[in-house]
């Protein structure tokens, strides 16, 4: 008997959980970054390669995503990220050392990378074309919910259990949304293809089909140096206010917290914003211009600061640094060719994530360098102003590709 397709606000709710869980799973890390360091003897500023590492993991699992959605199905591989993703925790938690953490953090990026490229196939074939920008920005507000779960759940579960309990307590959560997502495989995979080949050719598909396209590979290269913004924000802020500005971790962890709800309200206003009344290009224009400011504002901080003015601040910097995604991604999408938004999602993404992989990097050896993390946060913002010019200088008229 054939399976009776969900609505799409069921494909929305259900994405939304897996993207939100997989997005905590990646910052559980960052949100104890003093505690992991200090367990395993290193500088807080190698919190950055651990990140690295993890999107090393998420670039190659995107570039596989397209080949693995089409022949096994959106639900199955994205519950294989969610299974990759607890396995990464649980083997931080109960084997820490550098190699083991190297490898816990390539688990979690395997089990990342896929997870975008799958909704985008789920939420492509379900979304009316007038409502996408705002579809796909209300699933990606599933990133800073997972920052905000980590910074307000992570630095508690610390305190409670120690860094082991923290760990093990997130990886039982993604491994739970893999089980309660099983009622819905059948009907939401409907158009899996199970004779689809998996061949090297295929593998290489998504990166030709973006460098091929104008339109796409321009907004891959703007994406580049977007998300060396917001993983630094999120990878750096609580180590930044506990070391420079003497914040305790449950107090910078609400910090963190309070940028991502940021994220969470910036995405679906911005989508909403670009279904209505700017074109994709002026809405990411007007957001890189604001991660430029939030940027250079971050890195002024004084140690006396005012609470209140430091979560003005980072809630305004997480509504543009973590907010573009969904415009971006629904622009990929519609540019996509029919029957390929997976494919051209995950060829995108590769960009984008190693965006990821160096900005904690540069922005750790920067800040190293120089003895202060306000070094860093102030140099993120000259690739931000570089978008925000080439996206105005560049305009064209609704609809053309950047």
């Amino acid at each position: 008997m054939p399976h009776r397709p969900p609505g799409a606000w069921v494909a929305l709710a259900l994405t939304l959980a897996i993207q939100a869980l997989v997005a905590m799973a990646v910052l559980t890390v960052p949100a104890m970054g003093p505690a992991m360091a200090e367990a395993l003897g290193v500088s807080p500023t190698l919190v950055g390669t651990f990140v690295a590492v993890v999107y090393l993991g998420a670039m190659a699992a995107s570039l596989l995503s397209g080949p693995l959605v089409v022949r096994y199905g959106a639900i199955r591989v994205s519950q294989a990220g969610l299974l990759l993703c607890a396995a990464g925790l649980a083997l931080l938690a109960v084997a820490p050392g550098l190699a083991t953490t190297a490898a816990g953090a390539l688990l979690v990026g395997l089990g990342y990378g896929p997870i975008t490229p799958a909704s985008s196939h789920l939420l492509a074939r379900t979304t009316p074309p007038h409502r996408i920008s705002l579809v796909f920005s209300v699933k990606q507000t599933g990133v800073p919910l997972g920052g905000v779960l980590a910074g307000a759940l992570v630095p508690a579960l610390l305190l409670a259990g120690g860094v082991q309990a923290a760990l093990l307590a997130v990886a039982a959560a993604n491994l739970l949304c893999a089980v309660l997502s099983q009622p819905l495989r059948g009907p939401l995979d409907a158009d899996r293809q199970p004779a689809a080949p998996l061949s090297p050719a295929s593998l290489l598909r998504p990166i030709r089909l973006v460098v091929g396209d104008r339109g796409l590979r321009g907004l891959a290269a703007m994406s580049f140096a977007f998300a060396m913004v917001q993983l630094c924000l999120a990878t750096y802020l609580v180590t930044y206010l506990h070391d420079t500005l003497g914040y305790g971790l449950v107090a910078a962890g609400a910090v963190l917290s309070a940028a991502q709800v940021g994220g969470v309200v910036g995405r679906v206003a911005w989508g909403w914003v670009a279904d209505r009344w700017l074109t994709p290009r002026q809405m990411l224009a007007t957001l890189a211009a604001l991660m430029a400011v939030c940027s250079a504002a971050t890195a002024a901080l004084p140690a006396g600061a005012a609470v209140a003015a430091v979560l003005v601040l980072m809630t305004a910097f997480g509504a543009c640094g973590t907010g573009w995604n969904g415009v971006y991604l629904a622009e990929v999408s519609r540019l996509a060719p029919p029957g390929q938004a997976s494919a051209a999602t995950g060829g995108a993404l590769s960009v984008t994530f190693f965006g990821v992989v160096l900005g904690p990097v540069l922005f750790g050896a920067l800040s190293g360098a120089l003895g202060s993390y306000r070094a860093g946060y102030l140099a993120l913002a000259l690739p931000a102003a570089v978008c925000a010019w080439r996206l105005v200088r560049g305009g064209r008229p609704a609809g053309q590709p950047v």
